[in-house]
């Protein structure tokens, strides 16, 4: 995003949030009030972040790969079907 828009964007924010700020004024510190100003400070953060070219990784979560090819049918042993109770296995005698 150029320099200009981000500018013009935290500008704006801003002017949001003195407008949000004179809602508390005239309605009180109401939830609705609040969760605006939480939303504007989240926009600014993000704005930050762009600002600053960095863009942070998914707090406390990792990318795990799942593979494509078949699991071995022996991890399966004895496990029980959700929902359905364990399998029962007879032997044959």
């Amino acid at each position: 995003m150029p320099e200009d828009e981000i500018r013009t964007a935290r500008r704006i924010v801003g002017d949001l949030q003195n407008l949000a700020d004179g809602l508390r004024s005239r309605l009180g510190d109401v939830f609705p009030v609040r969760r605006l100003l939480n939303d504007l400070e989240s926009i600014d953060i993000h704005l930050d972040e762009l600002f600053s070219g960095v863009v942070p990784s998914p707090r406390g979560k990792e990318v795990v790969l799942v593979p494509d090819t078949p699991y071995d049918p022996q991890m399966w042993h004895a496990a029980d079907d959700e929902g359905l109770g364990g399998r029962r296995h007879h032997s044959v005698d």
